[in-house]
């Protein structure tokens, strides 16, 4: 579906909630919700996950203590970020975000993130085919940890293009999306038109006054729950308790171009002789995926 198309579908609906939905199949999920390019809640999708339960801030304290992060200049380790999380208040917030690649710092848990939600007929991010390389900038599997007051430090949209999934392993975590068609009222900017420059949580409408405009969902996730949304929603977040989070990105058809033009284009800053061939690689890739997955039903 194009983004025109798209666009057009979200001005129609006026989407102003979000669905919660349970016990929904994989059939319906992509019929009613991934293929129409419209966000859902799932509020069962983890109740086989051994992560629920375990995933707690004790438990990443006890075992994970070789985890560090850099924010804004100072380095933490996970137990040293755990104690500021758990006491963090809006008027001291724990800096935020704690985020680190589970594939990379702790491969042993992707087991317990099963069975894993398909945003298509397969999961085209974990394709034999798609090197790693062309997923350069973004993560396949990340936690995030933060704590009462903290909150996403700008308004983007996911690097390449990628389709979001958010999990909620510990706690709760409130969302402010913003549709596509929203975007002329977010200020790209210049040099990376994927991040707003508006400070959504204390606005300059003098500086910026179509953001008058814009006009939020908000919805908290709760634990247990998993928000999914496509490519180009703008969104932030912020936390009201301990918090304990799931990125996990997707591909399907509807954002494989903009996933391959979007890697094009960084290719042509780090690796230029790479650049064409790996597009043409990827959009060929594209067309044999489509083919499989229509193949397989």
């Amino acid at each position: 579906m194009s983004t025109n198309l798209i666009i057009n579908k979200y001005k129609e609906s006026q989407i102003k909630e979000i669905d919660r939905r349970s016990n929904i199949s994989q059939k319906e999920l992509i019929k009613e919700y991934i293929e129409p390019a419209i966000p859902v809640i799932l509020t069962d999708a983890t109740k086989d996950w051994k992560a629920m339960g375990k995933f707690t801030p004790q438990f990443f304290k006890a075992n994970y203590s070789h985890i560090t992060k850099e924010i804004r200049g100072k380095t933490y380790t996970l137990p040293e970020y755990i104690d500021l999380m758990l006491t963090s208040t809006p008027e001291k917030p724990a800096p935020y975000p704690f985020n680190f690649n589970l594939e990379q710092r702790a491969p042993e848990l992707l087991d317990d993130l099963k069975p894993g939600i398909l945003y298509s007929k397969s999961d085209r991010v974990k394709h034999p085919l798609l090197p790693k390389f062309m997923l350069k900038g973004t993560e396949v599997y990340e936690i995030f940890l933060g704590g009462n007051g903290g909150h996403f430090p700008f308004l983007h949209v996911d690097a390449l293009f990628l389709h979001t999934q958010i999990t909620q392993l510990h706690g709760s975590k409130e969302f402010f999306l913003f549709p596509p068609e929203q975007t002329p009222f977010m200020y790209p900017r210049e040099e990376n038109p994927k991040i707003s420059q508006v400070n959504v949580f204390s606005p300059n409408y003098e500086k910026y006054p179509l953001f008058r405009q814009a006009q939020p969902i908000r919805v908290t996730i709760e634990e247990g729950e998993t928000i999914l949304f496509p490519t180009k929603w703008w969104h932030t977040t912020q936390i009201h308790e301990p918090c304990i989070s799931l990125g996990r990105v997707h591909l399907n058809e509807s954002n494989w171009n903009d996933f391959a033009n979007d890697n094009f284009l960084s290719l042509k800053k780090y690796r230029p002789g790479m650049a064409i061939p790996a597009l043409v690689y990827t959009k060929m890739l594209g067309q044999l995926i489509n083919l499989q997955e229509k193949i397989n039903g």
